[in-house]
């Protein structure tokens, strides 16, 4: 079977790391099979298929590839037990399942396709199988249909459309771009499927989390670099917290009403004030700064000498804003997400993209299951409630005033006058 030119686009690719993230249906089994065989045909090399578990592979390829293999007349040797194929050049291709990460430890891979990449836990790739192409500067393909943003494919897709991440690139294709199904079975599955399922199934979207607490955020819109010269009056939103101690440093679009764009972020692991105060000084030390902080700081002491977190930064020289006691975390929240955009499609709230931590604490952070807190869990959160602090202090969510009813008063039973 030939290859759509989506898939071509791929497979002519030669980039280290290659996501492809596509609808269902797309063909990537026919890629992976493939690239398996393109990696396959150089002598002596060994060549990984994993898929979620050993059972999906064998489902899913272990016949197909097999077959092509002995059409190829490339095969010595074919081990069913183990899904293996030796074949005559030295070279081998092994079908493994990630359900068992410890099995894929200890082999030196040229080349590697991992499938159905958002059902497989993310530490099988970090922890096992990217060390096993370490020692031979070998390749990766992932193919995988998105399971939102807070699953680990949507940060290699991203990795992939970072143009600092050279050895990475990525690809987003619909289940039509595959040239497979047809456009009337397209039709049938809107009838079938919800809006939200239909758009991540078969038009490969990254749908937002359920529970998403910044929903107003876009990286489409939200994400622009900063090119103008940084003035010499900065904004430091700060979270105390000792791992991480977490702060966002933010300047005005010109005046504050025209909004904010944060240009650098500050993450410390095992860290204390003095240490971010330090941190901050390096890189910008002769900027004016005013701290916004969580107010909780007037309070908490990390310094060897009792200081208090706010001590601190104003010894520092900052200037610091903050609210006497916490403003509720509902309001924190709704003042970024009308930032980030407000009910006349207005954007005030822009990142650079280098702030990669914002960038994630924005997409990813979500409300515990049926309920209105803030999930803390995944470490989200230390920057977003730095930001919200000075957001909210900053641009204060109003309380729409009511008018109090005209006072009337009467004398006798015809004169009355209103107030």
């Amino acid at each position: 079977m030939p290859l759509s030119i989506p898939q071509q686009n791929i497979a002519n690719n030669t980039t280290r790391f290659r996501v492809a993230v596509s609808g269902r249906r797309f063909g990537k089994t026919h890629i992976a099979m493939r690239e398996l065989a393109k990696a396959a045909v150089q002598p002596r090399q060994m060549v990984w298929y994993v898929a979620p578990s050993y059972r999906l592979a064998r489902q899913v390829l272990w016949d197909k590839l097999k077959l092509r293999m002995l059409e190829l007349n490339w095969v010595r040797k074919i081990n069913e037990t183990d899904m293996r194929i030796d074949l005559r050049n030295g070279s081998t291709i092994a079908l493994r399942g990630a359900d068992n990460p410890d099995s894929l430890r200890g082999v030196g891979l040229n080349f590697l396709v991992l499938d159905e990449v958002a059902d497989i836990d993310e530490k099988a790739w970090t922890e096992v199988l990217r060390p096993t192409l370490a020692d031979k500067q070998g390749r990766a393909l992932f193919l995988g249909t998105p399971k939102g943003k807070s699953n680990w494919l949507f940060d290699l897709y991203q990795r992939g459309q970072d143009a600092t991440e050279p050895t990475w690139a990525s690809w987003q294709y619909t289940t039509v771009d595959g040239g497979v199904v047809t456009p009337e079975e397209i039709e049938a599955a809107k009838n079938d499927l919800g809006l939200r399922e239909f758009r991540q199934e078969f038009l490969a979207s990254f749908e937002q989390w359920a529970g998403t607490i910044y929903y107003n955020f876009d990286r489409a819109r939200n994400v622009q670099r900063y090119e103008a010269q940084v003035p010499r009056a900065i904004m430091l939103f700060v979270d105390f917290n000792v791992s991480p101690m977490s702060a966002a440093v933010a300047v005005s679009r010109g005046t504050i009403e025209n909004g904010i764009h944060i240009i650098d972020e500050i993450v410390i692991y095992s860290s204390n004030t003095d240490e971010l105060v330090q941190e901050v000084r390096n890189r910008y030390p002769t900027h004016h700064i005013t701290a916004f902080p969580d107010p909780a700081g007037i309070q908490r002491k990390t310094s060897a000498g009792g200081r208090t977190d706010i001590i601190i930064l104003q010894q520092a020289g900052f200037q610091v804003k903050y609210r006497n006691s916490h403003p509720p975390v509902r309001d924190r929240i709704n003042a970024v997400n009308s930032l980030l955009k407000n009910a006349h499609d207005q954007s005030r709230l822009y990142v650079d993209p280098k702030c990669r931590k914002v960038i994630e604490g924005f997409e990813k952070q979500v409300y515990k299951e049926g309920t209105q807190v803030p999930d803390k869990s995944d470490g989200h959160d230390h920057m977003n409630d730095a930001i919200g602090y000075g957001c909210e202090f900053l641009y204060p969510i109003r309380t729409a005033q009511v008018s109090p009813p005209a006072s009337t008063w009467s004398v006798g039973t015809t004169n009355t006058r209103t107030f």
